[in-house]
């Protein structure tokens, strides 16, 4: 067994018993082909799984929330970046098995790849030992990151690990105007990569709106990316 993938289910916690399902978790579509499927189907129930899993989490830690608040809650754990996240820190994209062309252009650290491996490898432990390991095994890797009922996810900080690995450069923010009387001010901010402007934001601070526009800069960055890369 390769040495990236003993870590992996090392930092994982898990042993698969079936390699051949591991190794179809670990594999992206461009290096299929007709004996070796990809990690799509896998994603798609890991997806479910992760779901499920993560809300009767919140729902037994916070028994008095709102379901607006569960469902924002859940957003915040369940998202392509949070997962991206958690697949680096396991190592992931290190055993990710990739066509030439995908090797080539960074696949083995594309925010939509790795977050759709982590979840093909949910699927996988799933379908292999069913929900309590894979319940065992997601709450090990999230449960630390639910805060109390309300957090807020930083969406600056994202921003800046993000836009560097994409553009080589820290984002800069602009107040770009305010209006409304003193007691009810409304601010709005632009964020800027290099020469893109990337997102507009508006809030009832200045660091509310400088969220905002950051905000909507991942979900720009996010948008880009799945167009160019199909994943």
């Amino acid at each position: 067994m390769p040495e990236t993938e003993r870590k992996l289910e090392q930092a994982l916690n898990y042993h698969f018993a079936d390699r051949n399902l591991l190794l179809l978790a670990l594999t992206h579509r461009s290096a299929a082909d007709s004996a070796r499927g990809d990690y799509e189907r896998l994603e798609f129930l890991g997806d479910a799984v992760l779901d499920l899993i993560v809300a009767d989490l919140l729902m037994r830690r916070f028994p008095e929330a709102s379901e607006g608040t569960l469902s924002k809650l859940r957003a915040s754990i369940v998202n392509t970046y949070t997962l991206a996240s958690k697949a680096r820190a396991l190592g992931i994209g290190n055993s990710l098995r990739l066509g030439k062309g995908e090797e080539n252009s960074g696949g083995r650290d594309k925010v939509s790849i790795l977050a759709a491996a982590f979840e093909a490898l949910i699927g996988a432990i799933y379908t292999e030992s069913g929900f309590q390991t894979a319940q065992r095994v997601v709450e090990a890797l999230l449960a630390a990151d639910i805060g109390a009922p309300g957090a807020r996810r930083d969406y600056k900080t994202e921003l800046q690990e993000a836009g560097y690995r994409r553009f080589g450069e820290h984002p800069v923010y602009e107040l770009a105007g305010e209006s409304g009387p003193e007691h009810a001010k409304r601010f709005v901010s632009r964020v800027r990569i290099g020469q893109y402007e990337l997102g507009v934001g508006e809030g009832s601070s200045k660091k509310q709106s400088e969220q905002a526009a950051a905000r909507r800069a991942l979900e720009l960055i996010s948008e880009k990316r799945d167009e160019r890369d199909g994943a």
